[in-house]
Formats: C-alpha cells, structure tokens, sequence
C-alpha cells in the first residue's frame, strides 16, 4: 500500500490548466491512481458534505479517467457522516470507480470509536475489518 503524501499539495482544480502535462503535484496523483490495484479512501465531513481537499483531488482525474473501472473502498468517519458518505458514493460512480455495496463503512460518532491508538471499539473494528477483507478479495 502505497499513501498519497496529501491531496493538499494539490492545485485548485480549474479546467484551464487541466492540460497536458499537467501540474506536477497532479500528474503524480493521477499516476499514483492510475497505477493503484484500488484505492482506499477514509474521509471525515466537513459542514455536512466532502472535505475540499478530497473533492478537488477527485475532480483532478475527471478528465483522464483514472478511477475508472478502479475498485474503491470508501469509509467516512465523522459525527453523523451520512451526507459525504452518499455525496461520495455520487462522485465515484459518475467517475465510474468501482465500490460495491460491501466495501463500505460509514463510522458514526468517531470520535467515541476511534483514538490515538486506532478504532477503540470492538464492532466498529470488526465492521471496518469485515469491509477491508470484502475489498482486498475484490482485488
């Protein structure tokens, strides 16, 4: 497994500088994506939808497809989580990843799950582990 440094190193996606070649910071994550067996994306939310940053790495590979056909393992993190985790789930299949129905995890009040040490409780680990093994065997 190879983890992208920081979709914040990423430019402010804008169709006027997507052109070949691209940003540097973009290229690579387009390469990165492109080369992926699949691509785990772990994601809290922000006012009630999807970080920024990830939206906007996302809209990077519209253009070049890199998510096509890609299987995706999506798990959202965060209080309630609901509205990014479907908004998400929207996204991916307009870039026509791949994310079945049991390579998702959405972790409702995380912060009473999840520390500094990892997911503290026993059925959030078990769920997330269950949909880690539904997504490595997809691979």
């Amino acid at each position: 497994m190879i983890p992208y440094p920081s979709v914040a190193d990423l430019p402010h996606f804008d169709p006027d500088i997507d052109v070949l070649p691209a940003p540097t910071s973009v290229a690579h994550f387009r390469e990165q994506v492109r080369s992926a067996d699949g691509i785990l994306i772990c994601t809290p939310e922000y006012a009630m939808g999807v970080p920024g940053s990830l939206k906007n790495a996302l809209d990077w590979t519209v253009s070049t497809a890199d998510f096509r056909l890609k299987p995706v393992m999506l798990v959202t993190a965060s209080l309630s989580g609901e509205k990014a985790h479907v908004s998400l789930l929207g996204t991916l299949r307009v870039i026509e990843a791949v994310v079945p129905e049991g390579n998702t995890a959405l972790v409702r009040f995380a912060r009473t799950k999840v520390g500094a040490d990892g997911i503290t409780d026993g059925p959030t680990l078990s769920a997330i582990q269950g949909v880690l093994e539904n997504f490595l065997a997809a691979l």
